[in-house]
């Protein structure tokens, strides 16, 4: 069933691998992307992955929905088995560059018991250990290559495949699953190195009319990061066709906040980022030294612009998610106090404010705390030391959070507040957890109902 196999791409692939941006993973599938004619990406669920870390569970394999089983994407099932019609079945050849291996696998479809089919026989080390919302990524060979018809890599979360792969293809927040053209690949690859090109040009124009400090000059500054975030939220209320960023008038405001925080904001810095960080190392490379004295010389300059960006991005990232909260909360009339200092702890949120909060004659409902981070992993144990004699509610947009630790938020006293998409999602862990709300239960239940006195006075 399974065989260790090498991969023989066509010359044209190989150029194309070898001359790649990015990780030697990465590289690989470009390379299967320039041999394919059709790709799936699947963001995987918690069943999609669960019996691969679960010794007790005898079934393997993900998930296909409906959708994806009858766009053509995989062989027809057919009923096989007269005395079993209700079973449709289909084998394929799959090859898993990760692992080397190729499997014969297999689809299996009960039409009496709903509407996904099964797709089992394939390596279970794949599956193992992922963090959640993981993603699969398939293609569909143009010809077999080594005997397969298809190929499946399974990138993590955390990893950086993961995300070149979504920004490649621009997939939403709230993306599940969905089939593109590899064309549509290469020709998002080929944009983006279209784009680069022009930049590039206009460096080596620089450089060639003694202008470079006049563009270094002009890409010096990249907008602050209130102002980047204010961009994003007026071109998506422009989109929406809202009038303001109003949390009960919006349908689903942490959906809101997470697609402008984690795409349009993110696509608008990125622009940003490359012009500043490039034109500052184009600078530093460019003088009278040749390339190799310069690259050695003034390696601590490199390191400089190198550590700012990202300590830029991250900074970036934390306070784009905290300027969107705020523009809600103050859309939404509620009073509130940022980064108000309190016994040597500063809470991103205190509502309705500083004075409320210290109080020692106020109700436990007069006051409450709101954290905001982007991502948790350990970091939400720095939450449970803001708990002040009121409610305190830590809002992220991280779908990456293991039961293990929302059950530990829980025993902290920590309510989780989380885009109403990732409270829903099966591929997070969120869903019919206790101490997890939406951003719009948060405004509805626990400010308007339970803490009227937080809104302002029409």
């Amino acid at each position: 069933m399974t065989e260790q196999r090498t991969l023989e791409l066509t010359e044209g692939s190989r150029i194309a691998e070898e001359a790649a941006d990015g990780t030697p993973l990465w590289w690989k599938i470009q390379a299967l992307v320039e041999e394919s004619e059709q790709l799936l990406v699947k963001k995987l669920a918690r069943n999609d992955t669960s019996w691969a870390d679960d010794l007790r569970k005898h079934q393997a394999g993900f998930y296909i929905p409906a959708a994806i089983r009858e766009s053509g994407f995989f062989p027809l099932l057919e009923a096989t088995n007269p005395a079993k019609p209700h079973i449709f079945v289909a084998e394929l050849q799959v090859l898993w560059p990760q692992t080397g291996e190729s499997t014969s696998s297999n689809m299996r479809h009960y039409s009496n018991k709903g509407p996904e089919t099964h797709f089992t026989r394939l390596p279970k080390a794949l599956f193992q250990d992922l963090t959640p919302a993981s993603l699969l990524l398939a293609g569909r060979f143009s010809r077999p290559v080594g005997g397969c018809g298809w190929w499946i890599v399974i990138l993590d979360s955390a990893g950086e495949e993961a995300e070149l792969l979504e920004t490649m293809l621009d997939l939403p927040v709230d993306f599940h699953h969905g089939i593109f053209s590899a064309q549509d690949f290469r020709s998002a690859q080929r944009a983006e190195q279209d784009e680069l090109e022009e930049l590039i040009e206009e460096f080596r124009e620089a450089i060639r009319t003694g202008t470079l400090a006049d563009v270094v000059a002009r890409y010096a500054t990249i907008p602050d990061p209130a102002t980047i975030a204010q961009q994003a939220r007026e071109q998506w209320l422009l989109d929406e066709g809202l009038p303001s960023f109003d949390p009960w008038q919006i349908a689903a405001p942490g959906d809101a906040i997470m697609k402008i925080s984690r795409e349009i904001e993110y696509r608008l810095y990125r622009g940003h980022e490359l012009r500043r960080r490039a034109a500052e190392l184009l600078s530093i490379l460019s003088g009278d030294l040749d390339l190799p004295s310069a690259v050695v010389r003034r390696y601590p300059d490199i390191d400089a612009v190198l550590l700012s960006a990202s300590q830029q991005r991250k900074t970036r990232a934390g306070r784009s998610f905290e300027h969107h909260i705020a523009a809600a909360l103050d859309a939404g009339n509620i009073r509130f106090q940022e980064q108000a200092v309190t016994g040597g702890r500063r809470p991103d949120f205190v509502l309705p404010d500083l004075r409320t909060l210290r109080s020692r004659t106020r109700a436990h409902e007069d006051a409450l705390v709101l954290a905001a981070k982007t991502t948790l992993r350990e970091r939400w144990k720095q939450v449970a030391s803001e708990r002040l004699n009121c409610d305190v509610y830590l809002a992220t947009v991280d779908d990456r959070v293991a039961p293990t630790s929302i059950a530990e938020m829980a025993n902290a006293g920590i309510q989780l507040v989380v885009p109403e998409s990732l409270k829903e999602s099966g591929e997070a862990y969120y869903k019919d957890q206790p101490n997890v709300l939406s951003f719009g239960e948060f405004f509805d239940g626990a400010v308007r109902t339970r803490r009227p006195a937080l809104l302002r006075e029409p």
